[in-house]
């Protein structure tokens, strides 16, 4: 190896010394910490909201009353004619001695005409039916009260079923003392153990 290639291999690590040397030494230079000042917000005050307008309410619609007409509380003669007239179509419900259960004959008697009946009671409210209860001559006063209270209030019960409210219905019981035959028979203390419709007034 001649002197001049001595010479340049040797600056030429020189230059590479140097170059790494000045590498290495910008690597360890620590960056100097950021001073510049933060901006801060302004002085002046947030403005203030403005609140959104309010959508108008459409108002809530308003309930009509019923147009119906009030059903009139008193029954003019003629309706109380009518009603007396398909009340009397009916014939008693007749009772087995010492029972109160309706019987199928009593049942088919009920049901006949109370259709009409329920239709003009309808109208009318405040109008009544009257159910009489009744028994036979036999057994002490008191005990035929009862009894015929128990037939009376069997009828009741049957035609509230035929769609009759209760509220229409009254009871009374005669027991014996408002017998339709006097007679001493088992047909004619048949004909007294019943229950009979009539309008009240």
């Amino acid at each position: 190896m001649n002197q001049a290639n001595v010479l340049v291999t040797g600056m030429t690590a020189i230059a590479l010394f140097s170059v790494a040397a000045c590498t290495r030494k910008v690597a360890t230079v620590s960056k100097p910490p950021d001073i510049t000042p933060v901006a801060t917000a302004s002085a002046r005050p947030a403005p203030t909201p403005v609140p959104a307008k309010a959508k108008p309410v459409a108002p809530a619609p308003v309930r009509q009353a019923s147009a119906q007409p009030a059903k009139p509380t008193t029954m003019p003669a003629a309706v109380r004619k009518r009603l007396s007239d398909e009340v009397a179509k009916l014939e008693d419900a007749l009772f087995d001695y010492n029972q109160s259960t309706i019987r199928s004959d009593a049942s088919a008697a009920l049901g006949d005409d109370v259709k009409v009946i329920r239709d003009i009671l309808a109208d009318y409210p405040s109008q009544k039916l009257i159910i009489e209860g009744h028994a036979d001559e036999r057994g002490s006063a008191e005990y035929n009260l009862g009894l015929g209270d128990r037939r009376a209030h069997a009828v009741q019960e049957f035609l509230s079923s035929m769609g009759i409210p209760g509220t229409q219905l009254a009871t009374v019981s005669y027991g014996k003392e408002r017998p339709v035959c006097t007679e001493e028979s088992e047909s004619c203390w048949q004909k007294n153990r019943r229950a009979h419709l009539i309008a009240a007034n």
